[in-house]
């Protein structure tokens, strides 16, 4: 696409007609841009679809039926504009801490509750679905467990007795697991039921290759890792980069990162759309390098088609 937008102003004003979000869409989901009916499969040079402009959508030839560039995609069952989905989607691919609903409502003239759902659905297409073994590159692969949710001190007295274990612990923490290869700088987190030994190894062994090498802290969690990795660890007690290189700060900086837009921006996640979130923040960091902002959008956007979110399926009423 010649003269695609590489900053946000030249993105308002690019995405701002609705014919130019439909080429932009059409040109990444299709082979040329040139659109296949939703409902028979006809392409466009079998027969020319025809171009309906007050209803911006194509009638099909050989099946009879009007189909959308969004029918297939999250986009779909939308009444809202593309030329806001695209904004949409811009600030959320670029800001370093994510961007709120409530500002998103502000800035596209939406309601809080459907800017929610946009960003929702948007963060849905950010997860990426053919993801490979860690390890690979001969670098170390670093691991840590991390935990995410409200502070006691900042809940209301009968919330905080409800949420207590004994004297000193919570319940309302979501456990998080995240491992990041040191040599290609991408990283990959999970949410876990809990961080106990079978759960975490569970999870190394389907996202790392066997004979790796793995940094890690001294959590009992990670014992036993000797047996199908080179397992080196570092003691935060002591220090928290040894002499011999072992360290976990990589993966505490995606950490960093992640709470910053927790806390910062989101402020209350619950722990069913955590995953979500892990996402999106993933998608950022992975694609920070030999990005800027138009090739990162650019790479989201290729990703809509054959994506649906129902708002049931959102909120739990109906399974995914």
């Amino acid at each position: 696409m010649p003269n695609f937008p590489t900053s946000l102003i030249e993105a308002i004003k690019y995405f701002s007609d609705e014919k130019v979000c439909i080429d932009a869409v059409a040109a990444l989901r299709w082979v040329d841009g040139k659109p296949v009916c939703s409902h028979c499969g006809a392409e466009e040079n079998e027969r020319k679809h025809y171009w309906l402009d007050t209803q911006k959508r194509w009638k099909c030839y050989q099946c009879r039926k009007q189909f959308s560039v969004k029918q297939g995609t999250i986009f779909e069952d939308s009444p809202i504009h593309l030329s806001k989905w695209m904004c949409a989607l811009w600030l959320l691919v670029n800001c370093k801490n994510g961007v709120s609903s409530y500002e998103v409502a502000r800035d596209l003239g939406i309601t809080q509750k459907s800017a929610w759902f946009v960003l929702q659905r948007l963060r849905y297409i950010l997860k990426d679905v053919t993801p490979v073994k860690m390890g690979g590159s001969g670098t170390p692969v670093q691991m840590d467990e991390s935990f995410h949710g409200g502070k006691p001190k900042n809940m209301h007295r009968s919330r905080r007795l409800q949420l207590q274990i004994g004297t000193n612990g919570y319940a309302d923490k979501t456990a998080v697991f995240g491992m990041l290869e040191t040599g290609t700088r991408q990283v990959r987190a999970m949410v876990v039921p809990n961080v106990k030994r079978a759960t975490l190894q569970k999870a190394i062994l389907e996202n790392v290759g066997s004979g790796s090498t793995v940094h890690t802290d001294q959590w009992p969690g990670y014992d036993g890792l000797t047996k199908q990795f080179v397992h080196e660890t570092v003691n935060h007690m002591e220090t928290y980069v040894t002499e011999g290189g072992v360290h976990t700060q990589a993966i505490e900086n995606f950490w960093s990162l992640l709470k910053r837009g927790l806390q910062g921006t989101y402020v209350a996640v619950e722990p069913m759309h955590m995953d979500r979130y892990l996402d999106e923040q993933m998608f950022r960091f992975n694609n920070r390098i030999g990005h800027n902002d138009g090739t990162r959008f650019t790479k989201a956007l290729s990703q809509v088609a054959n994506r649906r979110l129902t708002y049931a399926q959102l909120t739990g009423k109906e399974m995914a």
